[in-house]
């Protein structure tokens, strides 16, 4: 049985971009303690193989699928929160757009509106719809995937960082200004971790073994390795937490 602290019974959890890596491991974990975790992500296959794993283990688990840049994708994901659940008290902003790796001089317009449309403009508004939901039902826990780049810019990886950055500064506003309906707001900030997603940093020569060398502990994470961060701040045990920027990194920003 998981501490009282970290007992997510009877909650109601949106985990985006949580058919594989991170939002994966993060989905799967809050399970582990008690949510329902909704899993969605872009194609529905991949959350259903995430649901499934999770509901074989003995959890709760359902299949949104949603692309978070569209804007009628997310309005659609929380008429199905609100008619089949009824309410929402955690949402995970995981899921991510990075379609551009290379100079910032060379970046292109359709990389530069994708990685905002997903990175920005979707947590926004999945933010607005999930508060509104929890501001309906006393409160919840937003929890904002952004990055240590969102600190210090990653080398080629500059509309990115730009975005991230955005991120850390939107979970301080949601944060003050959702405080009175109860809602919290924080930000995991990873560093280096092996996903799919990250694959251009660990496969392009000589960069993953620059990138690690600065690192104290010497290696990169996995994604099990975020996941505890956030099941600490979608539980009680972070409940006087919020606006605050969780970083995982091995110590890199140190």
């Amino acid at each position: 049985m998981a501490h009282p602290l970290f007992n997510l019974d009877g909650k109601i959890a949106l985990v985006t971009g949580a058919s594989r890596g991170i939002g994966e491991a993060i989905a799967t974990l809050l399970a582990e303690h008690g949510a329902t975790v909704i899993v969605s992500s872009r194609k529905v296959d991949g959350c259903q193989a995430v649901a499934d794993q999770i509901t074989q283990a003995g959890y709760k688990a359902g299949v949104i699928p949603c692309n978070i840049g569209n804007m009628d994708d997310i309005h659609a994901m929380m008429s199905q929160i609100r008619e089949k659940y009824g309410r929402l008290d955690i949402l995970v902003n995981n899921a991510a757009a990075n379609p551009y790796f290379g100079h910032v001089l060379d970046t292109d317009l359709g990389a530069f509106q994708k990685t905002l449309d997903v990175n920005i403009r979707g947590y926004f508004f999945t933010s607005i719809e999930a508060g509104k939901l929890m501001r309906e039902n006393g409160g919840g826990s937003i929890i904002n995937t952004a990055s240590i780049n969102g600190l210090t810019p990653g080398d080629m990886q500059g509309i990115y960082s730009i975005t991230k950055a955005a991120v850390v500064n939107m979970t301080k506003v949601f944060a003050k200004e959702c405080a009175q309906f109860g809602i919290r707001c924080n930000a995991l900030l990873p560093g280096l971790t092996r996903t799919k997603f990250a694959g251009a940093l660990f496969e392009t020569e000589g960069f993953y073994d620059e990138v690690v060398a600065d690192i104290p502990m010497k290696r990169h994470a996995e994604p099990s390795e975020m996941a505890g961060a956030v099941l600490f701040l979608a539980s009680d045990a972070s409940s006087y937490m919020t606006g605050q920027n969780v970083v995982v990194d091995g110590g890199l920003t140190a």
